[in-house]
């Protein structure tokens, strides 16, 4: 996850918490004498103004302007973080802290957007999305307000609600959220469970101190129930803690070898990780799902797996951060968040995405783009790339740099899903089964914990959506202001036919047994009943030949000659 102006701080938060800060002289760093000329000049304009203006100034501010306006002219990921904000900082990612349940990003002169939301924290529970931009918080307009600004509006005592309002693409008007703040649990795995009774499946959210441990006890419990090949899904995972990331690639990978490394401008700043000898994972087939929302360490696992050709990386192309941040504390115990390096992956490829200074519009823009262009039409997108940005990866595959890692099977968006009809579309835009599902299990919740509750395997098994459930869920959606006809439809006037409504009931039913799953075992029950109608999941499973071969591969000798003797 990355905020400019204060907004891009995961990195920085996680070493300002466990007490990493990095001090340095100003003196020390001034070496060449047009530097110092640079410096003087700096220094005389600061005192003119200061003391010459008009009117009167705030120095402090002054300052904090000419800091932002210098990160402008650098890249997208480094930012400034105010004295003031320092504590707060610290003491929220300190294990668990009271809020709404979201990450999101906030560009410089643009609309904060959710990134994802904690599993059964509030915000999910009442139907954030991640994409979703936040425009108002009680009614007050938070559109441009800095990352730490608007923290500070959403957080507040455990139990105290506030008002999130909206806007999603898809979605004519702004919708507003009633959300109850609580205590959120910093957690990783989202999710692991037996696919069948040979496939294992892991969800990270995110890398955080724990992660590794987690990946490991997971891990150890699928394969006491027969786990043999294993997917790992890395979708909307933002990123976290470098090491974290490295750890759980290297439980896959053996022998020698690098898994990423570093170079920088200041020699200190070229790090290698390197494969250490075994790991509780090391001969299974191995598939990583990937997307648009994987970032960083998301694409340090991702990218030293497929260069090392021990995984089949299956997906959309990932974000693109191979940027690294180092903070460094100033004088007044604000904190500058710095690029000092860019990390490689082991065929020396480098996944982040081009940028021009620190123009973050320009900089989406062109993802976003890119994103498109790479899903919907790979074989084109791939034969426009040029030579320079082709890599060999330990077994002569060609991979791909200059802006995140390119899965080895694209999955484009498919008209065909029964993810991709409208009315269904529809309904998930607005989050009507879960909306439905959470009003229906808060009137009869006794009566479901009576019958599943003692027995999630059987619910698994054995629940269905009754006619009475999918009748009082189409009176729900007519009253949220869906109309059924047998005429012609009109998505934009939310009036469909009934025959649609006949086509999609099999799918929207097990999206609503899967948020009643969610309701009565937690976030981590949606994904085995969802991932069965999940597309990219679903490909997933028919590629396990792929897998397979790419397992056996990389336990031969290398051929590309970067990897020789590595």
């Amino acid at each position: 996850m990355a905020f400019k102006s204060s907004r891009k701080i995961l990195s920085t938060v996680f070493l300002l918490a466990f007490g990493i800060v990095l001090g340095f002289q100003v003196n020390d760093l001034i070496g060449a004498d047009d530097t110092y000329e640079q410096l003087k000049k700096l220094e005389n304009a600061f005192l003119l103004i200061d003391r010459q203006y008009v009117e009167d100034v705030d120095p402090g501010k002054l300052v904090e302007s000419a800091i932002l306006a210098m990160l402008e002219d650098l890249d997208p990921h480094s930012s400034y973080i105010d004295a003031e904000s320092i504590q707060r900082v610290q003491e929220q990612y300190k294990g668990s802290f009271g809020g709404i349940g979201v990450w999101f990003e906030a560009p410089l002169g643009d609309t904060a957007r959710v990134t994802s939301t904690f599993p059964d924290g509030p915000s999910e529970t009442v139907g954030i999305k991640a994409g979703d931009r936040m425009i108002a918080v009680n009614g007050e307009n938070v559109i441009d307000l800095p990352s730490l600004k608007l923290q500070e509006k959403l957080k507040g005592k455990p139990g105290t609600s506030v008002n999130l309002t909206v806007t999603r693409r898809g979605v004519r008007e702004p919708i507003t959220f009633e959300i109850t703040r609580q205590i959120i649990p910093l957690y990783s795995v989202d999710a692991s469970y037996m696919m069948d009774d040979e496939t294992g499946y892991i969800r990270i959210g995110r890398f955080a101190m724990t992660t590794h441990d987690e990946f490991i006890e997971h891990v150890t419990k699928l394969k006491k129930q027969g786990l043999k090949q294993l997917i790992l899904d890395l979708r909307h995972n933002p990123g976290g803690i470098k090491e974290a990331a490295v750890r759980v690639a290297d439980e896959m990978l053996d022998g020698t070898g690098t898994i990423v490394f570093t170079r920088g401008r200041n020699p200190k700043e070229n790090e290698v990780d390197h494969i250490t000898p075994g790991g509780i994972l090391t001969e299974e087939p191995v598939i990583v799902l990937v997307d648009a929302n994987s970032a960083s360490g998301s694409e340090i696992v991702a990218g030293a797996l497929q260069d090392h050709d021990r995984a089949l990386i299956v997906g959309r192309r990932t974000f693109g951060k191979g940027l690294v941040q180092r903070p460094f504390q100033l004088s007044d115990n604000s904190v500058l968040q710095m690029t000092v390096a860019r990390y490689y992956m082991p065929s020396g490829r480098l996944i982040q995405t081009p940028y021009k200074d620190g123009n973050t519009d320009d900089y989406y823009e062109k993802k976003f783009s890119d994103y498109e262009k790479a899903a919907m039409n790979p074989e084109k997108y791939l034969s426009e790339i040029p030579d320079s940005l082709r890599y060999e990866t330990s077994h002569g595959r060609i991979v791909y740099g200059g802006g995140g890692v390119m899965p080895d099977v694209i999955v484009p968006p498919d008209s065909l899903s029964p993810l991709s009809g409208r009315l269904v579309k529809s309904f998930l835009l607005k989050f009507m089964t879960a909306s439905f599902i959470r009003k229906d299990f808060d009137a009869h919740e006794k009566q479901y914990r009576d019958l599943w509750a003692e027995d999630r395997d059987a619910f698994f098994e054995e629940y269905e959506v009754s006619a009475y459930l999918w009748q009082q869920f189409v009176k729900y959606t007519e009253d949220e202001g869906i109309s059924y006809t047998n005429a012609d439809s009109s998505p934009e006037e939310s009036i469909f036919r009934r025959d649609e409504l006949s086509d999609a009931r099999p799918t929207i039913e097990i999206l609503l047994k899967a948020r009643m799953a969610q309701r009565l075992f937690r976030s981590e029950a949606w994904y085995p009943v969802f991932n069965q109608i999940d597309p990219t999941i679903q490909t997933a499973l028919k590629l396990w030949t792929g897998a397979e071969e790419l397992a056996n591969l990389y336990h031969t000798p290398p051929t590309s000659k970067a990897f020789r003797g590595s």
